[in-house]
């Protein structure tokens, strides 16, 4: 039996810029117990050479394309041996007692449908918060707890959540083996964005929990996929709609009609007239996303 508590995976695109402060930032710590796997989607720069000359331990998987970040951290999971995966972003930088407090906490005795553990994530300048976890409102639109907001104290405190950001996570194996789908543990049709909202969704649905630990800390910078603003704000749009239809139905969607006259509607025609991949690709991907 695998004496490894825990495995980290990473995907890498282009990441020459923040692989080595992600990495350092892992190594300086009690890495004991923890193997780390790297997905590399494809990348044209320096990513690579500096993970090989650098890190020859690290567990690397190298895509001869940018499959995107769902299925790379599918990939990664498949292969990790530990009970509990840590998702991070190649742009977070761990705080250097992580790790430790990870461990301790891992070691609590909690309800064993606790799927999913949510660190306190600061934006880059340590001052402000990035994501405290995913929350849900009632128009069926998500947001990060806590986005840009001062760290006050309002975020010091254990709780529950809808779910957890992806930037860094810690999901609990047997949770992602129960909800797992023929798209993966995280649906591949996404490629990116939203994919967290629609596991967790998944995963609250069969009983599995979140839990905020403000203890577990790390920093983030943010968008280091390097795709345009308009390409994110056209997979948002687009991906949050599938997990809508996926996670609640259209008929219980349109039921609520409120949020789809006052909210979706007219931002589904501003986005149509404004961002050219939305008007060029939403009824191809619609199409493409009918299973």
């Amino acid at each position: 039996m695998s004496n490894i508590f825990l495995s980290i995976v990473i995907i890498t695109y282009n990441s020459e810029r923040f692989i080595r402060s992600c990495l350092k930032s892992i190594y300086s710590q009690d890495y004991q117990g923890s193997e780390l796997i790297i997905v590399d989607n494809g990348s044209s720069d320096n990513t690579v050479a500096i993970i090989k000359e650098n890190y020859p331990q690290v567990v690397l998987i190298e895509n001869k394309q940018n499959l995107g970040a769902c299925k790379g951290r599918n990939q990664g999971i498949e292969i990790a041996k530990a009970g509990w995966i840590l998702t991070l972003d190649c742009d977070t930088i761990l705080r250097e007692d992580f790790f430790y407090n990870a461990k301790e906490f891992l070691n609590k005795p909690f309800s064993s449908k606790i799927g999913m553990i949510q660190p306190k994530i600061f934006n880059i300048d340590k001052k402000t918060v990035y994501s405290c976890g995913i929350s849900l409102s009632g128009l069926r639109r998500f947001y990060d707890i806590g986005k840009n907001q001062p760290d006050d104290g309002r975020f010091n405190d254990y709780k529950y959540i809808f779910g957890a950001c992806t930037a860094a996570a810690l999901y609990r194996r047997q949770m992602l083996e129960e909800i797992k789908e023929d798209t993966g543990y995280f649906d591949e049709r996404f490629f990116f964005l939203v994919e967290d909202v629609d596991l967790s969704w998944r995963a609250q649905k069969k009983g599995w929990r979140t839990l905020y630990c403000p203890e577990i800390v790390c920093y983030h910078k943010g968008n280091s996929s390097g795709f345009d603003k308009k390409f994110r704000q056209y997979l948002c749009f687009c991906n949050r709609f599938y997990s809508i239809m996926k996670n609640e139905g259209l008929l219980r969607y349109c039921i609520r009609i409120f949020p789809l006259l006052c909210y979706d509607l007219p931002r589904l025609a501003y986005l149509l007239l404004t961002n050219k991949y939305l008007f060029r690709n939403i009824f191809k991907r619609i199409l493409a996303n009918q299973r």
